[in-house]
């Protein structure tokens, strides 16, 4: 695998209390994709390289890649660096999902596909499948938990916390 420098989009707005996917398409604030932006530009700058960004369509990655290719980067939308697809869930409040259902995702972890979503399963799949077309990416929490998970299928108990808003993480990903 090619190494690349991806980051987390900023928080988006109206996400508190919510299961938000790749179905809700939420913005950001416009002052934070521009700080995500400027940290991107310095990266870039500090390792020498090419003036080019990836990122998901959904708003809050894709306003980061708009501030880029305003300050002369190549800005290029890929669909396969979308979060992961919660189905019926997705944009819900968590209170309205009912315990039964969470019970139903806790039996079958991996498998279980968020009536018309997406698996952990479909979303491994389709994270490690994916080919950088440059360095520097700006996509997920889910995304780059299941492009960095690595081993055994996980359990609830042992999936990792998600990267931070806007943190980032480099390397043979």
């Amino acid at each position: 695998m090619a190494a690349f420098t991806i980051w987390r989009h900023p928080k988006p707005r109206g996400a508190e209390g919510r299961c938000i996917g790749a179905r809700t398409d939420l913005p950001v604030d416009p002052r934070k994709a521009k700080r995500l932006a400027h940290r991107i530009r310095a990266h870039a700058r500090r390792h020498d390289l090419p003036r080019e960004i990836v990122t998901s369509p959904l708003l809050r990655a894709a306003a980061v890649g708009r501030w880029l290719r305003c300050w002369g980067f190549r800005w290029r939308v890929d669909a396969a660096l979308a979060e992961a697809d919660f189905g019926r869930w997705d944009g819900k409040p968590w209170t309205e999902i009912a315990p039964t259902e969470f019970e139903r995702w806790m039996d079958d972890f991996c498998g279980f596909d968020f009536e018309g979503g997406e698996s952990l399963n479909a979303l491994f799949a389709r994270a490690a499948a994916w080919q950088p077309p440059c360095a520097l990416v700006v996509g997920h929490g889910g995304w780059i938990t299941a492009r960095r998970w690595r081993g055994e299928a996980p359990t609830p108990a042992s999936w990792p916390k998600p990267l931070a808003y806007a943190g980032s993480l480099s390397g043979d990903l």
